[in-house]
C-alpha cells in the first residue's frame, strides 16, 4: 500500500479537531477503531461458536429441525462476519500474506464438485474418495483450500453453507440439501465423512476467528496495540484503504457487477442459501461502521468528526451518499439470484452499482481533505 502524507493538513489534524466545542484527536479515532474492530470479530466468534454447538446437534441427529437450526445459525453468524470484511485490504491480521486466514473462512465462489456430489456427479468431491483422502482433520482439509484453482474451495462460511444447503437447484428457492445426507444409510453415499467434514471446517473457523479476536484484544502486546502505538497516520489511512476498497472493487465490482453481467448465480456470494442481500447489506454497513466509528451499540470517535471539523460539506455530502447507498441495496428484489435475472432487477441492482462507486468517490475525497492519499483499484 502506498500512502502520501499532506504534512501541512496532518499537523492541524494531529493537534485536534474541534467540532462544536468538542475535540477528537486522530489517535482517539484510531484507538476507538480498534475497540470496535475486536468488539466485531468478538461477536463473530460468538455466532460461529453457536453455529458451531448446532452443526453439532444436527450431525448427532440429523432431522429436519436440527438441519434448520444449523442454518438459522449460519445466517446469524454471517451478521457480524458481513460488518467485518472493512477491515481488510490493509494487510492486517485477516489478509495477512503470510498468516492471514481470510481466504480459508470467506473464499468465494466455490466450485462444489470440489468437496461433494453434485447433480451430475453422484461420486465427486474431497467427501466421496476416502481413497484419496482417507483420513479427514483439519489439516488435510485445509491443505486442499484452492489447490489447482482459486474455485477449488474446502474451508470456510461457503463450505459450511454449501454442506448445509446443497446445489441451489431451485430458481424460486435456496439450496435443498436432506437431512438424510447426514444419516446411516440415507441418501447419497459417505455420510458419516460428510458429517466429519461439516463438523470440522466449522471447527476451523471457530479457531480462525479466535486467532483474529486475539490479534486485536485490547491490552496485549498485539497488531491491535501496535497499531494504537504507532503513527496515526497509518491507522487512517487503513480505515480509508478498507472502506474505499470495500465500497469500489470489492463490493460494487466482484460481489455484485461481475454477477449482474454474467446473470449467473454461481458469481453471488452466497449463492446456495440465497442469503446474498444480506451480505450486501452488512458489507454496506461495515464501511459506515468504521466512518461513523461505531459497531451495534458501541459509538465514539469516528473520521466523521475529523472530517465534519475541516469540512462539514464534505461530511454531509457522504452522509447522504452512505444513506442512499443503503437504499438502493434495500430495493434490489430478493432473491438476488432472482433479481439480476430480470431487466427490472438488474436495474435496481445497477443503481446500487452506483452508489456505491459515487461514495467511493468521496471516501477519496475523504481522505484527501484529511492530509492522506490512497490507491483505491477501480
Amino acid at each position: 500500500m502506498k500512502v502520501i502524507i499532506n504534512i501541512a493538513a496532518w499537523a492541524a489534524l494531529m493537534s485536534g479537531c474541534s467540532d462544536g466545542g468538542s475535540t477528537v484527536s486522530t489517535r482517539a479515532v484510531v484507538e476507538h477503531y480498534a475497540a470496535i474492530v475486536h468488539a466485531n470479530y468478538a461477536e463473530a466468534l460468538t455466532n460461529a461458536q453457536a453455529l458451531e454447538v448446532a452443526v453439532e446437534a444436527f450431525v448427532a441427529a440429523p432431522r429436519e429441525t436440527t438441519l434448520a437450526g444449523a442454518r438459522q445459525a449460519w445466517k446469524a453468524a454471517r451478521e457480524p462476519y458481513g460488518q467485518s470484511e472493512v477491515y481488510r485490504f490493509y494487510d492486517g491480521p485477516i489478509d495477512d500474506p503470510a498468516s492471514g486466514p481470510e481466504g480459508r473462512m470467506n473464499a468465494w465462489p466455490l466450485d462444489e464438485v470440489f468437496i461433494d456430489y453434485v447433480v451430475d456427479d453422484e461420486a465427486a468431491g474431497i467427501i466421496n474418495h476416502p481413497e484419496l483422502f482417507p483420513t479427514l482433520t483439519l489439516d488435510v482439509i485445509a491443505a486442499q483450500n484452492e489447490a489447482g484453482g482459486e474455485k477449488n474451495i474446502s474451508t470456510g462460511y461457503h463450505a459450511i453453507e454449501f454442506l448445509l444447503w446443497g446445489q441451489d437447484l431451485d430458481p424460486q428457492g435456496a439450496g435443498a440439501r436432506p437431512p438424510t445426507d447426514y444419516v446411516a444409510g440415507g441418501t447419497h453415499a459417505n455420510q458419516a465423512r460428510r458429517a466429519q467434514y461439516l463438523t470440522l471446517v466449522t471447527e476451523q473457523l471457530v479457531a480462525d476467528l479466535q486467532m483474529l479476536v486475539d490479534a486485536w484484544q485490547p491490552d496485549t502486546a498485539n497488531y491491535a496495540a501496535a497499531l494504537v502505538a504507532g503513527d496515526p497516520a497509518d491507522g487512517l489511512a487503513n480505515m480509508l484503504l478498507g472502506m474505499g476498497s470495500l465500497s469500489g472493487a470489492e463490493l460494487a465490482g466482484e460481489r455484485m457487477t461481475t454477477a449482474i453481467d454474467n446473470r449467473d448465480q454461481e458469481d453471488e456470494h452466497s449463492c446456495f442459501s440465497d442469503n446474498t442481500h444480506r451480505d450486501l447489506a452488512l458489507n454496506a454497513l461495515a464501511i459506515e461502521n468504521v466512518y461513523f466509528g461505531r459497531y451495534g451499540a458501541i459509538d465514539g470517535a469516528g473520521l466523521d468528526d475529523l472530517v465534519k471539523a475541516i469540512d462539514p460539506e464534505l461530511d454531509a455530502k457522504l452522509t447522504a451518499q452512505f444513506a442512499a447507498t443503503h437504499d438502493a441495496i434495500a430495493a434490489i428484489p430478493v432473491p438476488f439470484d432472482q433479481a439480476i435475472a430480470s431487466e427490472a432487477g438488474r436495474t435496481q441492482a445497477l443503481a446500487a452499482v452506483q452508489a456505491l462507486k459515487a461514495q467511493t468517490t468521496t471516501i477519496v475525497e475523504v481522505a484527501t481533505a484529511l492530509g492522506i492519499a490512497i490507491n483505491i483499484e477501480d
